[in-house]
């Protein structure tokens, strides 16, 4: 009988762990997954924080290619295994010849502002959240025109200019900013060198909105946010041409593209595209 218990057990016992994955593994692509509470994830070498409940997320860099392989243990330790092959995007791309020389390199007195704003920066897009602030989806921090998209870039005399990461939307001084997603706020900076009034919200597990040139900050750091709470207003301070809200997401240390997870702009009948510096 005994021997017959055993038998049952392994008839039945799950060969992989559980796994729900929702998007796709695209070059600026965020993926977002379920799995056992308890269980413990890598995308490739690098272990991905899983919250109480199960959910994780990771994403793909604007040029990232080949494949990836998502690796799952169960607390039982059964695995799973999945393949993510990355798909290529076509990018816009614009070519200007015969331009004079120009500079645009920072002033020398600058250089320790910004060494200082960058550190800024870099620690606090390195809160690693074990919430999954972000499951309950995101929306448009702002209304108005898309004038810059993630992933453009400009050759100038034939050299390539860094590609923008940002999604930029273009609208009056003043026009409000809403959460996109829940989170903390980890950054509210009112004058940074290049973004100006910079905003950094922690959506958990590694994933971070940052909001720039913004012309009032209304948060403080550590307040803790919901999706659609007023969080600041668009400007154009720092290095901007303009009054626009510059979006930009990070997984880790990989930018990804805010647009795949809002889709089209609520009411916006014509779109136009500019590239960004």
């Amino acid at each position: 009988m005994r021997c017959l218990w055993f038998l049952l057990a392994v008839l039945i016992a799950p060969t992989s762990a559980a796994l729900e994955l929702s998007g796709e593994p695209v070059q600026g692509g965020l993926m977002f997954g379920r799995t056992e509470p308890g269980a413990r994830v890598w995308l490739d070498d690098t272990e991905v924080l899983v919250s109480a409940d199960g959910h994780f997320v990771i994403g793909f860099g604007r040029d990232e290619n080949g494949s990836r392989e998502l690796r799952v243990a169960a607390p039982d330790g059964t695995p799973a295994r999945r393949t993510l092959d990355v798909a290529p995007r076509d990018w816009a791309i614009e070519r200007v010849d015969g331009l004079p020389p120009r500079t645009v390199t920072p002033e020398p007195e600058a250089a320790e502002r910004i060494r200082a704003e960058a550190t800024l920066i870099a620690n606090a897009r390195g809160t690693r959240a074990l919430q999954a602030h972000y499951a309950n989806g995101f929306r448009w921090p702002a209304h108005g025109r898309i004038s810059g998209v993630y992933g453009s870039q400009r050759i100038l005399n034939g050299e390539p200019r860094r590609p923008h990461f940002g999604l930029d939307v273009a609208a009056p001084t003043g026009t409000a900013v809403h959460a996109p997603a829940d989170g903390v706020i980890t950054l509210a900076h009112p004058d940074m060198y290049y973004s100006g009034g910079t905003i950094i919200l922690d959506h958990g597990q590694g994933l971070s909105s940052t909001f720039l040139h913004l012309s009032a900050i209304l948060v403080e750091p550590g307040t803790t946010v919901r999706q659609g709470d007023l969080i600041g207003r668009i400007g154009a301070t720092g290095r901007a041409s303009g009054p626009h809200l510059d979006w930009r997401m990070n997984w880790l240390d990989r930018r990804v593209d805010p647009q795949r997870l809002v889709g089209a702009m609520p009411g916006d009948a014509a779109r136009e595209t500019y590239f960004s510096e």
